[in-house]
């Protein structure tokens, strides 16, 4: 085994790190959007005559918000390849 092929302890901590944070801010954005879209199409039913709105603005929350958690999870997968891509 050589040097290059050594992968510490420290090294799998770093990568961890640098992993959950990429593509932070849009992950959480989009979990909020998703959490306030759903809360918005459950309570829609006892809204009354704003009811409807709120569906509408609910679902626009929830496709929003799914695409946002997409969106981080493609930033992701692009970092993952590029580490293993300097590893060769």
């Amino acid at each position: 085994m050589s040097e290059r092929d050594a992968i510490t302890d420290a090294d799998v901590v770093a990568y961890r790190a640098q992993s959950r944070a990429v593509g932070r801010k849009p992950r959480l954005g989009g979990f909020a959007l998703v959490i306030l879209g759903a809360l918005l199409s459950y309570f829609a039913a006892k809204a009354g005559a704003a009811g409807p709105a709120m569906q509408w603005i609910g679902y626009a929350s929830l496709a929003i918000g799914w695409a946002l958690m997409l969106y981080a999870i493609f930033l992701r997968t692009r970092f993952h390849r590029r580490i293993l891509a300097k590893l060769d």
